[in-house]
C-alpha cells in the first residue's frame, strides 16, 4: 500500500500514513501563470493499493483531486482508495427548484468511475453515498474529539440544533457528561435565530460540538446563551472548520477557545482524524 496526498491535505496525509506506517508521498502540484493546474504522480503505483487523500475544497482542490485520480488509474494503480477529509458540495444534495444541478450527486457520480473505495469524514449528508457506485463509509470522529474535550476539563456538551444532536451525544457519552441541544432556526445563509431555552450548565465548561462552523454566526449565538445562564466557560469545536469572513474574529469574542479537526488543515486544526481513518484502511 502506497500513501498520496494531495496540496491541501499534506498535515493529514503524514498522519495517515504515520499511523499505517507507510510512506506518505505529496502530488507534484502548481497552478500557471493562468490559473490552470499542474499534477504529477510522484512514484512508481503499478499494481499497487493506493490510498490518496485529499480535501476537496475549494474548486482548485477538487479539480488537482480529479486530474490525481485520473493520473493514478493511468498509471496503472491496481486499487483506488479516495479519503475526502472534507467533501466541498456535499451540502448541495437535493433540487429545491425544478432544473437545480445537485452538486453532490455529480461529484460522486465522477468519483464512482474513478475509484474503488471511497471514505469521508462527518459527511453532511451520507445519503449522497447512493450516487457512489463502490465501496463508501463515513467516519464520525466522536472518539477524537471526546477525548480533547475530556483533557480540557469540558463537563457540558451542547449541540447547536435538534437535528446535530447525535454528534453532541455520541460524544457527551463517551465522556459520560451531560448533552443538550437549542433550538435553532436558520434565517438566511448568514443569520439564525436561537429560541431562548432553560440549560442547567451553571459553573460548567461547556463545549459546542458541530459538523461545520462557517461564519460562526451559530456559536457566536449559542455561546450569549449559555454565558447568561451561568457556563463557567464555552468552547466551540467542530470537525470542518470552513471560518469564513470575520468567523475567527467573531469566535475569539464569543468563546473562550475554538478548534476544529484536520478535515481542513489551519492553525486551529488540534484534534486529528488520522487515527480513525487509518483503522479503517487497515480493514481494508
Amino acid at each position: 500500500m502506497k500513501l498520496i496526498y494531495g496540496s491541501l491535505s499534506s498535515l493529514l496525509g503524514k498522519r495517515i500514513a504515520q499511523n499505517l506506517n507507510i510512506e506518505a508521498n505529496a502530488v507534484e502540484h502548481r497552478i500557471f501563470p493562468d490559473g490552470e493546474q499542474y499534477c504529477r504522480i510522484p512514484v512508481d503505483v503499478r499494481k499497487e493499493q493506493i490510498v490518496f487523500v485529499q480535501t476537496m475544497r475549494p474548486d482548485t482542490a477538487i479539480l488537482e483531486a480529479f486530474f490525481t485520480l485520473d493520473a493514478l488509474k493511468e498509471d496503472g494503480a491496481e486499487k483506488l482508495m479516495l479519503v475526502i477529509p472534507y467533501l466541498g458540495y456535499g451540502r448541495q444534495d437535493k433540487a429545491f427548484i425544478e432544473g437545480e444541478a445537485v452538486s453532490a450527486r455529480t461529484i460522486m457520480r465522477l468519483l464512482s468511475e474513478m475509484t474503488d473505495i471511497l471514505i469521508t469524514v462527518d459527511i453532511h449528508a451520507p445519503h449522497v453515498f447512493e450516487w457512489y457506485g463502490g465501496r463508501a463509509e463515513n467516519i464520525m470522529p466522536s472518539k477524537s474529539i471526546a477525548k480533547k474535550l475530556t483533557e480540557m476539563g469540558v463537563d457540558f456538551v451542547l449541540s447547536p440544533d435538534k437535528g446535530a444532536l447525535h454528534r453532541a451525544k455520541a460524544v457527551a457519552e463517551l465522556m459520560s457528561v451531560p448533552f443538550d441541544h437549542l433550538d435553532k432556526t436558520r434565517l438566511s445563509g448568514t443569520e439564525v435565530e436561537m429560541a431562548e431555552k432553560e440549560l442547567d450548565v451553571k459553573g460548567k465548561r461547556v463545549a459546542i460540538v458541530d459538523d461545520i462552523i462557517s461564519t460562526g454566526g451559530t456559536i457566536a449565538r449559542a455561546a450569549e446563551m449559555l454565558k447568561k445562564s451561568g457556563a463557567e466557560k464555552v468552547y466551540a469545536v467542530c470537525t470542518h472548520g470552513l471560518f469564513i469572513g470575520s468567523a475567527i474574529e467573531r469566535l475569539t469574542k464569543s468563546t473562550d477557545g475554538f478548534m476544529s479537526t484536520d478535515t481542513i488543515e489551519s492553525e486551529y486544526s488540534r484534534i486529528s482524524v488520522a487515527g480513525e481513518v487509518a483503522r479503517v484502511l487497515k480493514d481494508g
